[in-house]
């Protein structure tokens, strides 16, 4: 515990009586910071050091309150050392967290802790309030207030329609999307140690429905659309941002290569390529991607990044000819303990599968054959796939239009599969749809449902801090 409250360590030279060693000084000066003239200690019969050790163990929704006893509190709680030793103890917790938009496209985060089935709303993302009078005002004044001034106006720098999530580094981050017609670069960040947003820096140009990933600890960004006098042009570049410098850095644009196959010059100006997912897999990044000219869509396989080489190499055909897609060409999909699951829907009730790819065969396998997701035509997000404490998590909603969390353990389906297959040699071709009906009812928990109103999903991410 020491190390922690102390800088690197130096060579101390002799001192006398009166001098305070240079580690000592810095270990004071650490848990002064956590203290009050009210209150000189966290806990008032023991050490802080000892203290920040018993807060470290405590679960993170007891931290909401624990602000409110004293400043000394809110300052340890709302410190990286805090965190810090949560990592060290094996105390970090995994929440998802939950984006839907409300009434007028605004949108609002919502975080669930599966420990103590316990929802906590985000602050409000970056917005500004004006009055019917300031709208006419500022529409009619913006563009030349911001000519003369030379400055951005505020509103093309708020979270957008089309906006990309994805998290690195223990934060949240909402880039890009659609503003007046234009996509913006603007990225905000969420701190869920400071229960605060803030802007930070922009990506190089303006994308809207980007793709995310993290590889190597770094946010990657691929694709999206950006809007131009011809409508949207789909953006075949890529970007990725260091959290720890805050600057973001150039990745070689995707090729495309399938898009450049097709027969004729016709076909190739009336659809489009685009990335529909990105996900983390095996130390790269693997791009799906289609040819749309909406409102359809044609799966032309993809691409994966290799941060080793830096280049883009054609995605094996079985992997991306077989990557299951919903309405819109999005393709849900999420790594559990090193394995690729996809969210394989349907348009019918009740008959989604979850599929494991297979990368020795090349081959996408059912290993869940029912997914109970109910059809909300309207919807654009009508359910949203995430992997947290080991296990597939569905999110969407049910008949009465709560929003549900359905959680199956894929490890549990595996091994009945195993089971099965071992003892297909002795039991007849007949038994098999029988044993099938048998465990599937029991594959799917409902770990929790609650009324967020009208609110519509939109995307969702998963934090272990």
């Amino acid at each position: 515990m020491g190390q922690f409250f102390s800088v690197a360590s130096t060579k101390v030279g002799s001192t006398d009586g009166n001098e305070v060693p240079g580690c000592e000084m810095c270990k004071r000066q650490r848990m002064s910071s956590f203290t009050d003239g009210e209150n000189p200690r966290l806990i008032p019969t023991l050490p802080d050091e000892i203290s920040i050790q018993i807060l470290a163990r405590l679960p993170r929704i007891y931290y909401l309150k624990g602000k409110a006893v004293s400043r000394s509190w809110r300052s340890a709680i709302m410190s990286s050392e805090l965190y810090d030793l949560r990592k060290e103890f094996g105390k970090t917790e995994e929440w998802l967290y939950i984006l839907t938009k409300v009434e007028d496209d605004k949108l609002s985060w919502h975080a669930y802790d599966p420990w103590s089935q316990a929802w906590q709303r985000l602050p409000p993302m970056p917005d500004i309030a004006y009055g019917e009078e300031d709208k006419r005002v500022f529409s009619g004044l913006a563009d030349v207030l911001r000519s003369w001034l030379g400055r951005r106006c505020p509103l093309d720098r708020l979270p957008c329609c089309g906006c990309a999530i994805g998290v690195v580094d223990g934060c949240l981050y909402v880039l890009g999307g659609f503003s007046k017609a234009s996509a913006v670069k603007c990225v905000w960040r969420f701190d869920p140690i400071l229960n605060s947003w803030s802007e930070v820096e922009s990506m190089s140009v303006g994308r809207a429905y980007c793709k995310t990933g993290i590889l190597n600890n770094k946010l990657f960004v691929v694709g999206g659309v950006s809007r131009g006098r011809g409508g949207l042009t789909p953006l075949q570049s890529a970007e990725v941002l260091d959290p720890c410098t805050g600057i973001w850095s150039e990745v070689p644009s995707m090729p495309f290569s399938r898009a450049q196959m097709l027969p004729t010059a016709f076909l190739a100006d009336m659809l489009k390529p685009i990335a529909t997912g990105m996900t983390s897999y095996r130390g790269k990044l693997c791009v799906p991607q289609s040819l749309y000219s909406w409102p359809f869509f044609v799966d032309v396989g993809g691409e994966i990044y290799d941060p080793l080489t830096n280049s883009w190499s054609e995605m094996p055909s079985g992997m991306g000819e077989g990557w299951p897609a919903r309405q819109a060409g999005t393709k849900l999909s999420v790594v559990v303990d090193g394995e690729l699951y996809a969210l394989d829907p349907s348009t019918s009730l009740d008959s989604g599968k979850i599929k494991i790819y297979d990368h020795q065969e090349d081959v996408w396998k059912v290993v869940i054959g029912k997914v109970p997701i109910q059809d909300f035509t309207d919807s654009e997000s009508p359910y949203l796939l995430a992997g947290f404490l080991g296990k597939l998590h569905v999110i969407t909603k049910d008949a009465s239009h709560d929003i549900v969390i359905m959680q199956a353990d894929p490890n549990h389906q595996l091994d009945s599969a195993s089971s099965q297959s071992s003892a297909s040699s002795s039991t007849s071709s007949q038994d098999q749809p029988e044993s099938s009906e048998e465990v599937e009812p029991d594959v799917w928990r409902i770990i929790c449902s609650r009324n967020f109103g009208s609110a519509e999903l939109v995307s969702c991410q998963v934090l272990d801090i």
